[in-house]
């Protein structure tokens, strides 16, 4: 039996999906406004200052974007064409690369980051309370959760395990991943 939404319920999740639409849209057109990078680019770069040595396997980081394999791919070459960002090999396991920031990608993601600070600050948190940014935190984490533990962490790992080339097994035999 179907579980329809409530009439609250069908409204507050079309207003959801009418703004997350909305706010991306406006963010990817600001980003191109205000920098040099596009905000595919700035999702790879943040991903990489993210982490302490500024690299991060090739498949561990299509799936941190939610990204399939050949996307990843794709964009990491335009990236490294443009010198935002390069691979190395993992020299323990032939299988497995790395995507490294470079210099000029640092530069761009400093030169990007103040201003999409400021737009998501203007769009979004100049116009919420306290309390409503505390209330956005606790639901944003919630919906987190549940997305990532229990049954739906066990489906992500059954997609993964039917497509065999995305998996990147935690013991690969590369220390430096």
């Amino acid at each position: 039996m179907t579980r329809w939404l409530e009439p609250e319920q069908q409204r507050a999740w079309r207003a959801y999906v009418r703004m997350q639409g909305e706010l991306n849209a406006h963010l990817s057109r600001q980003m191109s406004v205000d920098s040099d990078i596009s905000m595919a680019d700035f999702a790879v770069l943040v991903q990489l200052t993210d982490t302490p040595d500024e690299r991060v396997r090739v498949l561990e980081l299509a799936r941190s974007l939610h990204w399939e394999k050949s996307r990843i791919s794709h964009h990491v070459a335009r990236m490294e064409k443009r010198g935002l960002v390069r691979r190395e090999n993992c020299r323990s396991d032939g299988r497995g690369s790395f995507v490294v920031l470079t210099d000029l990608g640092r530069s761009a993601i400093e030169a990007a980051a103040p201003a999409h600070a400021e737009t998501v600050r203007a769009l979004v948190f100049d116009q919420l309370s306290d309390a409503e940014v505390e209330t956005l935190r606790e639901i944003s984490e919630k919906v987190f959760t549940r997305l990532t533990t229990g049954e739906c962490a066990s489906v992500i790992a059954r997609c993964d395990a039917d497509d065999p080339m995305e998996v990147v097994p935690q013991e690969s035999g590369c220390p430096e991943a």
